[in-house]
């Protein structure tokens, strides 16, 4: 009598105990999930007579984050439509592989390139090149010429090492603080 007794008690203690581990790991996958509501997208579009690469935010504000119009610093292989598609679409992908968290400089083949990095420790790769610019430019330069200037002024990061060339723009504050496209 006492052991079917506990060993009823121990059976319904088992399935409560079962269903709230299904339930906590329920409510942990659904968690983990990327949310789609905040995804945020590239694009080449005009703006004001000009290709621009946007951004559309998880808020759907469609801000300007590059005016493709000062030719000074890049080669003009491609045409100011041509490199605003083809960096649109390289934001997007470091976008997704989770790569577009800090925009940093370096040297590449060397051309100075404007990349991606996951941190501001990273270096540049072939799969995190932005954009490339033309030999000689100096990247800071370039990006404080090429990218929103309240946004580049509030996302940028002070560089410790004195280089006049390297720039380091946490993306998140970056697009905060841009202003969207009228």
């Amino acid at each position: 009598m006492v052991s079917r007794l506990v060993s009823s008690t121990l059976t319904k203690v088992t399935k409560v105990s079962g269903m709230a581990l299904v339930i906590a790991l329920s409510a942990t996958v659904m968690t983990s999930q990327p949310s789609y509501a905040s995804r945020q997208t590239f694009k080449c579009a005009m703006n004001q007579g000009k290709p621009a690469t946007f951004v559309r935010t998880g808020d759907r504000r469609e801000i300007p984050i590059i005016r493709w119009g000062n030719e000074k610093f890049y080669s003009s292989k491609l045409s100011p439509l041509q490199r605003c598609r083809e960096v649109s679409r390289r934001f997007q992908q470091n976008y997704d592989s989770g790569n577009l968290r800090t925009i940093i400089s370096g040297t590449m083949n060397g051309y100075p390139v404007v990349c991606a990095g996951a941190s501001t420790n990273d270096t540049c790769t072939s799969r995190t090149v932005l954009f490339t610019l033309r030999r000689g430019s100096n990247p800071r330069k370039a990006a404080e010429a090429l990218l929103d200037q309240r946004g580049l002024a509030s996302g940028r990061i002070q560089n410790q090492n004195g280089d006049n060339t390297q720039i380091y723009v946490d993306f998140d504050t970056f697009l905060e603080n841009v202003q969207p496209a009228r």
